[in-house]
């Protein structure tokens, strides 16, 4: 049947007669130019998205220096072992001997001590070095002591009789006369308990359905992996990954409430920065850009002699933003390549420089230790901490720790640095993703929607932080 159908308007003379084949014809491609269109207007597009930001992610700093591991509880508990030698700090009357005061060597707190009848002390006063016997002890709170080298601490050369003078003290041994009864005191050995609790992580991804509908190819590749041509899931896939990385970043700066005022406020956790400020080393101005060449070297062997009064983990490795990195590569090239006669060398790395930055750590040694460096993009990434400063980067030990597990009921050994997530035969909430709506494919809600739902409880334990190191500017 013909038809009679005419057209009007503009853009008539363009109308484009179809082909039967795949032919270049006068008829089969439409004459915008004819139509007062310009060429030059037409917008150029480019499929490809710009990787303008490089690899936008900063999580990975837990896979390297952790482990993850399964809980049930709603807190995980562990317990610390204490100092096997008995050291105080105290107040002394010269004349008589007597002390008092006693205050832990970590906690600053004043404390019981554990001073026995019939022990032999290393004794400070002032910077003058003694030997001296425990005489008496009434109580925990007070001892009675008597020095080797005199009548009186106060007939001691350069120590006078002045009253409650700071005295610091060790135990080295004991001596009894013959014949003596036995030490009847015993020392309980002391352990400290620590707590934590997961906190509970969410996200969410939406499209509704009519933007669904409209499709847009672009050609990407993603920090998770999403390379190739995507549409709608492109933002899925970054949601994705932007979880990923808030369930490390929760894990290093997350802290625990001190508000009682809000019911609505939770109750939070302690991440890694807030442990370390809490039960570890904080040093400020470590990696100072001002500082002389030649006193490079002796500001960093404080932390040796930090190192040395916490156990002396041999093996540590240090995480560092680009002042903090730049600042040791400046240390080390002011030595004499790592020989003797600077006290450092590669070691490792079988002295190998070479090796060591093969690796994508530049690993040395200075006195017992090894350091193994390397930048932390989340302190430098202008996004994260490298916008705000004030964070020069983190020591942590290597290896792993004895300790006990309240829920196991046994020793065991653990990294000392380790993620704990929640999980039973019912549920996993190591990381949970489900969908919800009525658009692709999901027929759960009447909603014209696709909904991507994330969630995860976890927390970081932070064991043995008196080994760690948080390096402030």
């Amino acid at each position: 049947m013909a038809t009679n159908a005419t057209y009007a308007g503009p853009g008539v003379s363009s109308l484009a007669t179809p082909a039967t084949s795949k032919m270049t014809t006068a008829g089969s491609y439409l004459d915008i130019q004819n139509d007062g269109w310009a060429k030059q207007y037409l917008p150029e597009l480019y499929e490809k998205e710009v990787e303008r930001y490089g690899n936008r992610t900063v999580a990975g700093f837990l896979k390297m220096a952790g482990a993850e591991m399964p809980m049930q509880s709603d807190q995980v508990i562990w317990s610390e072992q204490g100092r096997l030698h008995l050291a105080y700090n105290a107040q002394i009357n010269p004349v008589t001997g007597a002390v008092d005061t006693f205050t832990g060597i970590d906690s600053g707190a004043t404390e019981a001590h554990s001073l026995r009848v019939g022990n032999t002390l290393v004794c400070d006063i002032g910077g003058v070095v003694f030997k001296a016997y425990v005489q008496t002890t009434a109580d925990t709170a007070t001892a009675v002591i008597v020095p080797y080298g005199a009548e009186n601490v106060d007939d001691l050369t350069g120590i006078s009789t002045t009253d409650n003078q700071v005295i610091k003290m060790f135990v080295y041994g004991s001596e009894f006369k013959k014949g003596t009864d036995a030490m009847t005191e015993s020392v309980e050995p002391t352990f400290k308990t620590f707590t934590n609790k997961p906190m509970i992580l969410k996200d969410h991804f939406e499209i509704n359905g009519s933007d669904t509908a409209q499709i847009g190819w672009v050609e990407v590749t993603g920090e998770s992996g999403q390379g190739g041509y995507l549409w709608y899931l492109k933002a899925s896939g970054d949601t994705n990954k932007r979880f990923d990385e808030y369930m490390e970043m929760a894990m290093i700066e997350a802290e625990k409430s001190a508000s009682t005022a809000h019911a609505d406020i939770p109750a939070g956790s302690e991440g890694l920065l807030s442990a370390i400020g809490n039960r570890g080393i904080v040093a400020t101005l470590q990696f100072d850009a001002a500082t002389p060449a030649a006193d490079k070297l002796p500001e960093f062997d404080l932390l040796l002699k930090e190192l040395d009064k916490q156990g002396a983990i041999e093996e540590n490795m240090l995480f560092l933003d680009r002042d903090a990195n730049l600042y040791i590569d400046d240390l080390l090239a002011g030595l004499d390549g790592g020989s003797a006669g600077s006290g450092s060398a590669y070691g490792v790395f079988n002295n190998s420089i070479d090796q060591a930055i093969n690796l994508g750590f530049k690993g040395f040694r200075r006195g017992s230790y090894d350091f193994y460096k390397t930048d932390w993009k989340y302190l430098n990434d202008k996004s994260t901490r490298g916008n705000l400063g004030g964070l020069q980067g983190v020591l942590l030990p290597a290896g792993s720790s004895s300790v006990y597990d309240q829920t196991l009921a046994a020793n065991v050994r653990r990294p000392f640095l380790h993620v704990r997530y929640r999980a039973s035969q019912a549920d996993d909430r190591k990381l949970k993703t489900w969908v919800t709506g009525s658009v692709g494919g999901a027929a759960t809600t009447g909603f014209d929607k696709m909904e991507i739902h994330y969630l995860s409880e976890r927390c970081l334990v932070t064991q043995a932080a008196n080994n760690f190191i948080r390096f402030d500017s």
